[in-house]
C-alpha cells in the first residue's frame, strides 16, 4: 500500500520491492520501520504509520531513507 507513495516521492517505479525486516513502535497508532530491498543491492528504510482502527486512515508513508544497504541497522527515524 505505500509501494505507490514512495514511487511518486522518488519520481521512479520499483520493479522489486520486497520486506525483509521490520521494527514497530506504538505511539497513537502504530510506527512501522521497514527495510525494503528495491533491487540489486539497493535497500530503502520506511517509516509508515497505521492509525488508530477508530481513525479510519489509509497506511501512510512518513518518511524514507534511501541509500541503504542490507546490512545497514534499521533504527527508529
Amino acid at each position: 500500500k505505500v509501494k505507490p507513495q514512495l514511487e511518486e516521492k522518488e519520481g521512479k517505479t520499483f520493479d522489486v520491492f520486497t520486506a525483509v525486516e521490520f521494527k514497530t513502535q506504538v505511539v497513537s497508532g502504530t510506527n512501522y520501520f521497514i527495510k525494503v530491498h528495491v533491487g540489486n543491492d539497493e535497500f530503502m528504510h520506511l517509516r509508515v504509520f497505521r492509525s488508530l482502527p477508530h481513525e479510519n486512515k489509509p497506511l501512510s508513508l512518513h518518511s524514507y531513507q534511501s541509500s541503504k544497504t542490507k546490512h545497514d541497522e534499521l533504527s527508529y527515524f
